[in-house]
């Protein structure tokens, strides 16, 4: 069975059947980000700010406190390529006291271009299968994938290696625009082709809706407990 002891603890995490503390993590992690050009959309009624505005202030929360125990890479997806699709950047393998360098990247995204998600798993991945032998990808996506990539072939080639990917969608909405608040609600949280790598490599899909939401997932998926 393909489940680690990090797994099983964060399986009694969300049962809620026992006590955690934070410890020092034994698996390197990389965080994939989305910074398509989707990210910089409000919401339906356009009152709402900037969807990488709320995942900025998101990450100034969640990620100092997790880089004190987990060595961290960053994986940026979306601008400064030669054309909508292949803007892929590997902004830095997994380090420790990584909280500086991923916060200062994200304050700086611009975001722009489209979602080539797939490949961005697949190229953090192996980083993590090339430095580290493995470890847990963090996809923090607010969309599908955008750019022709076949999520789940690469979720079945990832299934019984030693990297476990999760993903959070952040708003993530459905196909069409809707303006009733009635339909809005209903297409909140859908699910997206990314699922995939959750399931087939024992992840977690967490839809996170706010602020506050996100920083739990990001706590959720990439903070190191233990059970004592």
């Amino acid at each position: 069975m393909r489940r680690t002891g990090a797994a099983l603890c964060l399986a009694a995490l969300i049962a809620g059947t026992a006590p955690l503390a934070q410890t020092q993590c034994t698996e390197d992690g990389m965080i994939v980000f989305d910074g398509s050009g989707s990210m910089a959309e409000m919401g339906y009624n356009l009152f709402e700010e900037p969807r990488i505005f709320e995942a900025r202030r998101a990450m100034n929360q969640a990620i100092p406190p997790i880089a004190q125990s987990r060595r961290l890479g960053l994986f940026v997806y979306g601008p400064g390529g030669s054309d909508a699709c292949s803007g892929l950047d590997l902004r830095f393998p997994p380090k420790a006291d990584a909280a500086p360098d991923i916060l200062g990247a994200v304050s700086l995204l611009q975001p722009a271009g489209e979602t080539p998600l797939t490949e961005a798993v697949a190229q953090a991945a192996k980083v993590l299968e090339t430095t580290s032998g493995g470890g847990t990808v963090v996809l923090v996506t607010d969309g599908k994938e955008t750019c022709g990539g076949q999520t789940c072939q690469l979720a079945a080639t990832l299934a019984d290696g030693a990297v476990t990917v999760h993903v959070i969608g952040f708003k993530v909405r459905g196909a069409f625009f809707a303006w009733s608040d009635q339909a809005d609600a209903s297409y909140r949280g859908v699910d997206t082709a990314a699922r995939c790598l959750a399931d087939q490599t024992e992840g977690l899909y967490v839809s996170a809706e706010t602020v506050e939401e996100l920083v739990a997932a990001l706590h959720r998926t990439l903070g190191c407990q233990v059970l004592f």
